[in-house]
């Protein structure tokens, strides 16, 4: 239980509703910023005042998965409102108090070092990144049905990465009956591949490669799939970028070729936010009452 304990979420999207329940349900005290607009669904909550006393009692900030902008913004669905994040207002927090976020840009890094509190980058924790792998799946599968007029079973598939993500997403190709190619950058994440039957390239020389393809699937964080790539596909070709934003492909070069290109992060939050939420809930509330133990000791 996280009774005594105060909680603040700070704006985010459908999977900071799963999160806000199961706070309720670990009984702390909740504090919610950027969520006006869910007309009082969450009476038992107490709206955050960032210019009141209640930052010097919260244990933990909860931001979005995107967490904050090189500005220090932070973006909410259900708020018209500007949310953003000094080193000011977070050292107002006490020192034992954490900031948990999906992923942390260098402004978010910096602005917790300047408060001197402990950053917590849920995406960068295995259990966190490989659950989530999952709806990431299921929410490629949709899109790329949804963007095609041809099945999956039968075609060519690249997957670049072989990441946790990208280690998934080749499994769930390969069961449905894609003959799927997985671009690595080491001779050991070829060894992987070719155990798991399938075939790789190697992403180090991408401009000599062929890429007869019908998804060219991208989880790398990096301009992987510039023009050089772009201007070998064919032009039926479905460019999914999962990718954290801006993405790793050249989009202004796809349209100009015309090739559709659709650049998709955060697809857990889209496709499956109860289940996405869940699991960022689950693994926060484990690490309170973690830090709550090392209290009492």
């Amino acid at each position: 239980m996280l009774t005594g304990h105060h909680v603040a979420v700070i704006g985010g999207d459908a999977r900071q509703i799963e999160i806000i329940r199961r706070l309720h349900e670990w009984d702390a005290h909740v504090y919610l910023a950027g969520f006006d607009q869910l007309n009082g669904s969450f009476t038992e909550c107490i709206e955050l005042d960032f210019s009141g006393p209640q930052a010097e009692q919260l244990d933990a900030l909860i931001l979005p998965i995107a967490g904050t902008d090189e500005n220090g913004n932070i973006d909410g669905i259900f708020t018209n409102k500007m949310l953003s994040l000094t080193a000011e207002w977070l050292k107002r927090t006490p020192a034992h108090c954490q900031i948990y976020t999906g992923i942390a840009n260098q402004t978010l890094k910096d602005l917790a070092a300047k408060a001197e509190r402990e950053l917590i980058s849920l995406m960068d924790r295995d259990d966190v990144a490989i659950y989530n792998s999952i709806p990431t799946v299921e929410g490629t599968i949709m899109m790329a049905i949804q963007h095609t007029d041809f099945t999956i079973h039968g075609s060519n598939v690249i997957i670049l990465g072989l990441g946790r993500v990208g280690m998934s997403l080749a499994r769930a190709f390969d069961h449905l009956g894609a003959k799927v190619t997985v671009g690595v950058r080491s001779s050991a994440g070829a060894a992987r591949v070719h155990e798991m039957g399938m075939q790789s390239l190697d992403m180090r020389s991408m401009e000599n490669l062929e890429f007869n393809c019908d998804y060219l699937i991208n989880t790398v964080p990096a301009p992987v799939v510039d023009a050089s790539v772009i201007k070998k596909l064919p032009s039926h070709c479905l460019i999914l970028d999962l990718a954290s934003k801006p993405g790793g492909a050249d989009f202004r070069y796809a349209e100009k070729r015309g090739i559709k290109a659709i650049l998709v992060p955060g697809l857990p939050g889209i496709v499956a936010p109860k289940t996405a939420g869940k699991i960022v809930a689950n693994v926060i509330c484990r690490k309170l009452q973690e830090n709550n133990r090392k209290a009492d000791e």
